[in-house]
C-alpha cells in the first residue's frame, strides 16, 4: 500500500522543504504563501487517500479502490472532530492538540471496505435482471462507501485516534529520558522481516510529520531511513566474507546506500542472525547521535538512499546527520567483522548458505524482487554453489510448451557434453519440491516459486529460442566443475528423457496428412485456434470443449513459442475433453498476429499419456534451428511439409 504512493511523500517533502526556504532566507511572496497552502492538505488528505486507494484496489481492482478512499474520508474527519472536541475542552492557555494524520486509517479502512463490497457483490452475482447491472453496481458500492465512511467517523476514528496518543506518549517518553536510541532494538530486527515500511509509514511518518510542521524538522523520519547500519553490514562483508557473499556484497552495497533498497542487505543478516547485533549497534548510534546535535529531517527520506537523506535534511542538521550515517556505518562494520572474522573459518569449510538466505529473505517480503533476483542470480554462479542434477521445464498445463522447451534445452546440454543432467517436463502444480532448476514463461515464475522455493528460477519469454538457454548450460557446466562429486541422482525423472527422445522417424496416428495444412493468407489468433481445434475434433481426438479451454489457457499464458511457432492447447483441467492423442500443424504465409509476436506455423496439440511428447520433441528440435524453420516454410505442398516434419534426426 505504501510503495506506489511513495513519489506522492516525495513531492510532498520537496514542497515543503522549498516553503521552508523561501520563507526561512526572504520575506516570500503572496504567490509563495499561497503555494504554501497546499502542503497541509496534501499530508492531510491526500497521501492517506493514496494510501486507501491502493490498499482498495489490491482487494477489488478500481471498484475496491473507490469504496475505500471514500471510507476513508469518514476516518479522518472523525478524527478531526474528535481532536476539534478536545481542544474545545482545554483550559484557556492550554497547548491545543495536533491533527492526526491518517496513515494508519487509511490502510486499515481502505482494504477493509474494498473486502466488504467484493463480498456483497459475490451474493447477488448473476441475480440481477438484465438491463438492472449498471444500476444495482453503482448503488451497492455508493451505499457502502457511505456506510462504511460512517464505520469510519464512529468506530475506526477513536480507535486509531487513541493508538496514536499511545505511541506519541510513547516516543516523547524516550526522547524525555535519553531512551530513543533504544528503539532500534525493535526497529533494526523487524526491518529484516520486511515491517520497516510498516513501522516507518505507519507510525514514525505520522508523528514525525505532527513534530515537523510544529518544528520544522523530526529526528523520527532517520529512526528507520538511516542508510548507516546496512552500508556497513555489507562493507564488512566485503572484506571480511566468504563465497557468494563476498562477491555480491560491493553491488549490494551501492544498491543499498545510493539506491535506497535496503531490502538487499537483508539475506547477509538472515545469512548469520548474529549480525542482528550490528544493526542494533549501528542504528542506536546514529539515533543517538541525532539526539545529540537536534538534527532531523524536514520530511520523510523515501526510499532510505543517502541523496533522499541528505535533500530532505533541515538546514540546520547537516552536520548532524551527516555524522549519524557514517558513525552508525563505522559501529555496524565493527561488529560485524568482528563476527565474521569469528566464524571465518567455519565459513570456509562450510557451504556457503547464502543462496538459502535470499530465498528466506524472498519469502519475508512475500512477493518478487528485482534486487533480490539479481543477488541470488549472482549467488548462483558463485564458487560455492552446489551441483545442478535436475532440471524441469513447468508450464500451466504440463503438456505442450513445457514439452519443447525441455527438448531444445536437452539437446544443448547433451550437444555441450554435460551427462548426469535430467531435463524434464510438468505443469507448475505438479513441480515435486526437490528440483535443482525450475525455468518457466514470465508470467509463471511467480507460482513456480510457491511450488520451488529452494530452487533456481529461470524466466524466458518464449519456449523455443530464448538466449537463457545458453546461460544455463553454462551456469549447469560451471556447477559440475566445482559441485560435488557425486552422480546424479538417478530416480524416476531419469527415465523421462527417454519418452521425449524416441528413435525412428514414424508418427503413427499422432499427426496424418488430413490435419496439415498451408494457408497463402494470413488469419487471426482466435481463426487459428478454432483450425487446430477443429482439425484435433475431425480426428476424434477431442470434444468440442476443447476450444474453450485452448482459450482459457490463452488468457493465462501465451503459447507462443518463439521461432515464428504457436502450440495452442488446452489448460490441465481439460483432460476430460481429450480422447486421444494428435496434432494438427497449419503454415500461414501471411503470419498470424499472435499476442503481437508473428506466427508463422500453429501446431494443435491434444495428449494422452506421453503419445504426444514424441512428435512434440521432434518439432522442437525443428524449430530450434532457424535454417530449418525456412526449409519448412519453403515447403511447397501439404505432403512436403509431413516429410520435413517427420523426418527429424534423432542421433
Amino acid at each position: 500500500m505504501i510503495m506506489p504512493i511513495i513519489p506522492a511523500l516525495i513531492a510532498w517533502g520537496i514542497i515543503t522543504a522549498v516553503i521552508v526556504n523561501v520563507n526561512e532566507f526572504t520575506e516570500g511572496t503572496a504567490a509563495t504563501d499561497a503555494f504554501g497552502e497546499i502542503i497541509g492538505p496534501m499530508i492531510h488528505f491526500l497521501l492517506p487517500i493514496l494510501i486507501a486507494v491502493q490498499g482498495g484496489k489490491m482487494i477489488y481492482d478500481v471498484r475496491g479502490a473507490v469504496v475505500g478512499a471514500t471510507a476513508t474520508f469518514g476516518v479522518i474527519i472523525g478524527s478531526d472532530f474528535l481532536i476539534a472536541q478536545a481542544n474545545a475542552a482545554l483550559p484557556e492557555g492550554a497547548d491545543e492538540l495536533g491533527q492526526i494524520h491518517m496513515f494508519i486509517g487509511a490502510m486499515i479502512m481502505g482494504p477493509l471496505a474494498a473486502w466488504v463490497i467484493k463480498r456483497l457483490d459475490a451474493l447477488w452475482e448473476g441475480k440481477v435482471k438484465a438491463g438492472f447491472e449498471m444500476l444495482v453496481n453503482m448503488f451497492s458500492a455508493g451505499i457502502t462507501a457511505f456506510l462504511m465512511s460512517v464505520v469510519g467517523f464512529f468506530a475506526l476514528a477513536p480507535i486509531v485516534n487513541a493508538l496514536m496518543d499511545v505511541l506519541g506518549a510513547a516516543v516523547r517518553f524516550l526522547v524525555d529520558n535519553g531512551l530513543l536510541p533504544l528503539t532500534s532494538i525493535i526497529i533494526e530486527p523487524a526491518k529484516v522481516f520486511f515491517l520497516n515500511n510498516a513501522i516507518n509509514h505507519g507510525v514514525l511518518t505520522p508523528l514525525g510529520i505532527s513534530e515537523a510542521a510544529a518544528e520544522g524538522k523530526s529526528i523520527l523520519f532517520l529512526l528507520e531511513a538511516n542508510p548507516g547500519p546496512g552500508f556497513g553490514v555489507l562493507m564488512a562483508f566485503t572484506v571480511f566474507g566468504v563465497g557468494a557473499a563476498r562477491a555480491t556484497a560491493p553491488g549490494a552495497a551501492l544498491i543499498q546506500f545510493a539506491g535506497g533498497i535496503h531490502e538487499v542487505y537483508f539475506p547477509y543478516v538472515l545469512m548469520k542472525p548474529a549480525l542482528l547485533l550490528a544493526v542494533i549497534g549501528g542504528g542506536a548510534t546514529g539515533v543517538a547521535t541525532n539526539a545529540l546535535f537536534d538534527s532531523g529531517l524536514r520530511a520523510p527520506a523515501a526510499p532510505g538512499s543517502i541523496f533522499a537523506v541528505l535533500i530532505q535534511t533541515a538546514s540546520d542538521s547537516y552536520l548532524g546527520v551527516t555524522l549519524s550515517v557514517i558513525l552508525s556505518a563505522a559501529v555496524s562494520f565493527t561488529i560485524a567483522a568482528f563476527i565474521l572474522l569469528a566464524s571465518r573459518k567455519r565459513d570456509l569449510q562450510a557451504e556457503d548458505s547464502f543462496s538459502d538466505a535470499v530465498a528466506r529473505t524472498e519469502a519475508a517480503k512475500g512477493k518478487s524482487s528485482a534486487a533480490l533476483a539479481g543477488l541470488a542470480a549472482q549467488a548462483a554462479s558463485g564458487e560455492a554453489a552446489g551441483r545442478i542434477n535436475s532440471i524441469i521445464f513447468a508450464c500451466d498445463a504440463g503438456m505442450g510448451s513445457s514439452a519443447m522447451g525441455a527438448s531444445v534445452l536437452r539437446k544443448k546440454i547433451k550437444d555441450a557434453g554435460i551427462e548426469g543432467v535430467t531435463v524434464t517436463n510438468k505443469a507448475v502444480a505438479a513441480l515435486p519440491g526437490d528440483t535443482d532448476l525450475v525455468i518457466t514463461q514470465q508470467q509463471l515464475t511467480d507460482r513456480a516459486r510457491g511450488q520451488e522455493p529452494e530452487a533456481i528460477h529461470v524466466s524466458v519469454e518464449s519456449f523455443m529460442d530464448a538466449p537463457e538457454y545458453d546461460e544455463v548450460v553454462e551456469l549447469v557446466r560451471s556447477r559440475a566443475e566445482v559441485g560435488s562429486a557425486q552422480p546424479a541422482a538417478v530416480g524416476a525423472g531419469a527415465a523421462a528423457p527417454a519418452a521425449s527422445e524416441p528413435s525412428g522417424s514414424a508418427t503413427g496416428g499422432i499427426l496424418a496428412l488430413d490435419r496439415v495444412r498451408i494457408h497463402s493468407g494470413s488469419a487471426t489468433r482466435d481463426e487459428a485456434m478454432a483450425e487446430a481445434a477443429a482439425a484435433l475434433e475431425t480426428a476424434g481426438a477431442v470434444t468440442g470443449d476443447y476450444l474453450a479451454a485452448m482459450h482459457e489457457r490463452e488468457e493465462t499464458v501465451s503459447t507462443f513459442m518463439g521461432n515464428e511457432l504457436a502450440i495452442p492447447h488446452g489448460t490441465n483441467e481439460a483432460k476430460d475433453a481429450i480422447k486421444a492423442s494428435a496434432l494438427s500443424v497449419a503454415r500461414y504465409d501471411d503470419g498470424v498476429d499472435w499476442g503481437g509476436q508473428r506466427a508463422t506455423f500453429v501446431v494443435g496439440i491434444a495428449g494422452v499419456g506421453d503419445e504426444h511428447l514424441q512428435i512434440l520433441s521432434r518439432i522442437a528440435r525443428l524449430f530450434g534451428d532457424k535454417a530449418t524453420v525456412q526449409r519448412l516454410k519453403e515447403a511447397t505442398s501439404e505432403e512436403e511439409l509431413l516429410e520435413l516434419l517427420s523426418a527429424v534426426d534423432e542421433g
